[in-house]
């Protein structure tokens, strides 16, 4: 089983170690861009052809499913992937986590960048899925861009900064970022109380569940009903690809626990995945 996760930064390292505690014998692709980022500011025309770029590079690699960790690049490229990939390369996007938010809580924070909080997307979801309950979007401007950069004093700065705009008595803080995944403790410090509910579980369980969906004989050389890990104890490897160049893990990944956890696995020259393993067999 392979599967293709795409961000313009590190936000996809949340569900990429998602899957892997689910998968651990799963094969990941991480593609991420550094050469466009941020895409928050760009056009939406922009982000989908910096999106593309990513996915059509991760797409060399056949996965069997493409997500697009990232809740801008859901907002804006998810039709154009969707209409390239499918069906032979299913297509999942990020969906903040307001349903569940507004379902359970009373006073709830939309956490953003400042592209999806002005969204026509964010605004439909919060009209569908708010309920009796009093949503707040909060723009974090700066907030992804510290996190990618693995600057703690500017993550700090912009965490402090959003939960000054936060409602008092807010009780669920909704993560529409991947990248504020990554920032999670000090958010929940920031907003005490508040229930944090990020996407990177969901999209984990999504994506297996359409990897599962593919047929044995198009699959990755584990059927897609295998157990966690192979009898042998076998992890899948990780391929790392900025701006569409296979590299390494960018450095400030290892500042955060899930991609300390990912980084072993990253597969250099002389490393093949399960997949090109019984290829080569």
């Amino acid at each position: 089983m392979r599967i293709a996760l795409i961000n313009s930064g590190l936000g996809l390292l949340a569900p990429a170690a998602a899957l892997h505690r689910l998968r651990p014998d799963a094969d990941l692709v991480l593609a991420s861009d550094p050469d466009g980022m941020p895409w928050g500011p760009k056009t939406p025309a922009e982000i989908t052809a910096r999106a593309m770029l990513c996915a059509r590079a991760a797409a060399r690699y056949e996965p069997d499913v493409l997500v697009m960790a990232c809740n801008t690049g859901s907002v804006h490229a998810l039709e154009a992937m969707r209409a390239e990939f499918e069906p032979q390369i299913p297509v999942i996007g990020t969906v903040p986590a307001i349903k569940p938010a507004a379902a359970a809580h009373h006073v709830v924070a939309i956490w953003a960048t400042l592209a999806t909080t002005n969204s026509a997307y964010q605004r439909r979801l919060i009209a569908e899925f708010g309920g009796a309950a009093q949503v707040t979007p909060v723009a974090c401007p700066g907030l992804a861009d510290a996190v990618d950069a693995g600057d703690v004093a500017a993550t700090a700065a912009a965490v402090r900064d959003a939960a000054g705009r936060t409602p008092d008595g807010c009780q669920a803080v909704v993560l529409g970022c991947t990248e504020y995944e990554l920032a999670g403790e000090q958010i929940r410090r920031a907003v005490e109380g508040a229930v944090l509910l990020g996407s990177a579980a969901a999209v984990a369980a999504q994506a297996l569940r359409r990897a599962s969906a593919v047929p044995a004989a198009t699959g990755a050389g584990l059927t897609p009903a295998a157990a966690p890990g192979s009898p042998d104890g076998q992890l899948g490897t990780i391929r790392v690809l900025l701006s569409g160049r296979p590299s390494a893990l960018p450095a400030a990944g290892a500042l955060y626990p899930e991609g300390r956890l990912l980084a072993p696995l990253v597969a250099g020259p002389d490393r093949i995945s399960a997949r090109e393993r019984a290829r080569a067999d």
